[in-house]
């Protein structure tokens, strides 16, 4: 793949003159491109756009070869990370359809679920906070945000952005931060998630996505930390990740409400890869005794294994 923005003058000046009358003609980034891989380096490493075959103008993000995002700019409602479409669920899920949301996405990657979310739901409020402003450039650039949604994105770390976050402001709070594949310790702990619960108003739901593997420790103590703070939960996951068999993305959904439990086992199971949801004793008995993660004693989640991503 080309590393791009690393040339000089001379020829590569021109190259990148000719590339940008071609935006200006054809529309902008990705959008008005033949699809074509790139790669660029930013602040959390090396990110990858791969055009998908089999979608004329989807592209797949990947930082240092670890997944991030999928987007689809002919189809933002099309969620093709398994976790993803989970969340998507969720999103559906927590109000009525169509509703506008005020929403807080704690990590940007290519903007995935604030253009679903945009999509699905018009006239939504929605703050990105994404901490790799590198990242945020090359996203705007080649895979451009509908300049009618009402999406704002802040760089900032996840948890010091939240703080700027107004009391009672969302309905919806997803995490999804990962630094180097690794979620960082500060957003695993009971002071993070009563950070959420201030931000969140009444009834209010917040949606992570966890990353484990066997023996799932990481996975039950973040079950165990969210329970302290919300009363009520459900842990969306593959099957072969519940039986700790592989390292897998496991979707957790906390809130002061009961959650549409039904409904959401419902739409998980009959997703392309199938999954289980659990809740109530069930959920409290697979999380065995964890003991809840507090800011003294949080670690990063698990490196994934080198077949992660295989």
């Amino acid at each position: 793949m080309a590393r791009r923005g690393a040339s000089g003058g001379g020829a590569g000046a021109r190259k990148r003159s000719d590339r940008k009358a071609e935006n200006s003609r054809a529309g902008t980034g990705r959008a008005g491109r033949r699809a074509e891989p790139l790669a660029e380096p930013v602040d959390g490493g090396l990110a990858e756009l791969v055009p998908d075959r089999e979608r004329p103008r989807a592209w797949t993000l990947t930082l240092d070869g670890a997944p991030q995002s999928h987007v689809d700019l002919d189809d933002p409602t099309f969620l093709s990370f398994e976790y993803q479409r989970r969340i998507g669920h969720i999103a559906d899920l927590v109000a009525p359809p169509g509703q506008p949301l005020h929403v807080v996405h704690l990590g940007g990657g290519a903007f995935t679920l604030a253009r679903y979310i945009a999509a699905t739901r018009p006239r939504s409020t929605q703050q990105i906070v994404e901490v790799d402003a590198a990242l945020v450039q090359l996203v705007r650039r080649e895979l451009p945000l509908d300049p009618q949604a009402r999406i704002r994105v802040r760089t900032a770390d996840a948890r010091a952005g939240l703080g700027k976050i107004q009391d009672g402001w969302a309905d919806l709070v997803i995490a999804d931060v990962f630094s180097g594949a690794r979620t960082p310790a500060h957003l695993t702990s009971t002071e993070f998630l009563a950070e959420v619960r201030r931000v969140l108003k009444p009834g209010g739901s917040y949606v992570a996505n966890l990353a484990d593997g066997p023996p799932l420790t990481h996975l039950r103590g973040q079950i165990a930390t969210a329970a302290t703070v919300f009363p009520e939960l459900a842990l969306a996951a593959d099957p072969t990740v519940w039986r700790g068999r592989r390292f897998g993305n496991a979707v957790l959904l906390a809130s002061d409400l009961p959650p549409a439990v039904a409904e959401l086992t419902r739409r998980v199971a009959t997703d392309p890869h199938p999954g289980r949801v659990e809740h109530g004793r069930a959920l409290a008995d697979f999380t065995g005794g964890a003991a809840a993660v507090s800011d003294a004693d949080a670690r990063p989640s698990p490196t994934p294994p080198p077949s992660a991503f295989g």
